[in-house]
């Protein structure tokens, strides 16, 4: 991926310097070992810390599932006032992180101007460990990149790309540039989602569809919500191409298409535990996830993602 010539983005906050309120550890560790844990908690906690996404304590399904009951975790976050830098960063992955986001920004600036109306862009917040999540409580490294609704940001620990690349052999070379790209891109996607009022809309019906015990129903809403974001940035890699021809190398499109296969829950499942369980499916199955990333950048509009369309998966 070209990125030299990408507009560089201020709305970053970069907190690689901050101890991490103490945290340490950091890395992508699933927590297997003792306390009992039974499959459907270790394929969960897979799943959060794995597939990237919406914040699983925001978005309903993973709270319950995590805590073993129906109250939502209490998170403890540090008090003190992290090292944060504003701007765009001068480091080499900083800078190619403000530049993908200035990007972003700018298609969709473009796409919502087109169909009258206004874009403002998120913010992303850079870490390192874990640090304090805002109204989202504490972003821990093993939780994956994700959007946080209610502030409007995204959490990204930087150490994810490197996992991806030796860890899920998600991409390899240059390419993991690019799949760096289609990653925030679909944090992005979250973000036109809250601005388009589908997060909300979801988050409610997933509520009641948990109040009324149909837990594997309001997974599959969770499934329509990232195959659309998935879609999402598959149409900023449309727009950005036709705006500056050639920013995407030979390669770069296999490469993404390796990290949605990757990511996919039916994968992570099987090398987690050695089985598939569908109705545990909180980010699509693999082929979906490729099929739905396609479909954006083939089409390249917003119509083209309409994940919650009857019989759309």
């Amino acid at each position: 991926m070209r990125y030299d010539d990408f507009r560089r983005s201020d709305d970053i906050d970069d907190r690689r310097d901050d101890s991490g309120g103490g945290m340490g550890g950091g890395g992508f560790g699933l927590p297997m070992g003792g306390g009992g844990l039974g499959i459907g908690t270790i394929i969960v906690l897979g799943l959060v810390g794995y597939a990237f996404g919406i914040d699983p304590r925001v978005l309903i399904g993973g709270a319950e599932i995590l805590t073993g009951g129906g109250q939502a975790p209490s998170y403890q976050t540090d008090r003190r006032s992290p090292t944060v830098k504003k701007g765009a960063p001068t480091d080499e992955m900083g800078s190619m992180i403000s530049g993908i986001l200035g990007e972003i920004d700018d298609r969709w600036s473009e796409i919502f101007q087109a169909s009258g109306q206004s874009y403002s862009g998120p913010r992303i917040v850079l870490f390192r460990n874990a640090t304090n999540g805002g109204r989202c409580g504490m972003a821990q490294s093993a939780m994956g990149p994700f959007y946080c609704p209610p502030d409007k940001q995204i959490f990204l620990d930087t150490g994810f790309f490197r996992e991806v690349e030796t860890r899920f052999h998600g991409c390899q070379g240059s390419a993991c540039k690019f799949t760096a790209a289609y990653i925030i891109a679909h944090e992005a996607g979250h973000h036109i989602q809250n601005l388009l009022g589908i997060l909300p809309k979801v988050t409610a019906q997933q509520q009641q569809l948990r109040a009324d015990g149909n837990k594997a129903a309001a997974n599959a809403l969770q499934v329509r919500v990232e195959l659309q974001a998935d879609c999402l940035s598959g149409v900023w890699v449309n727009r950005e191409e036709k705006k500056r021809p050639g920013f995407i190398e030979a390669g770069d499109i296999d490469g993404a298409l390796r990290t949605a296969s990757a990511i996919g829950d039916d994968t992570l499942q099987r090398q987690a535990t050695g089985r598939v369980v569908p109705d545990s499916f909180t980010h699509g199955s693999a082929a979906q996830r490729k099929q739905w990333f396609m479909t954006g950048y083939q089409q390249g509009t917003v119509q083209a993602c309409n994940t919650f369309g009857a019989g759309a998966l």
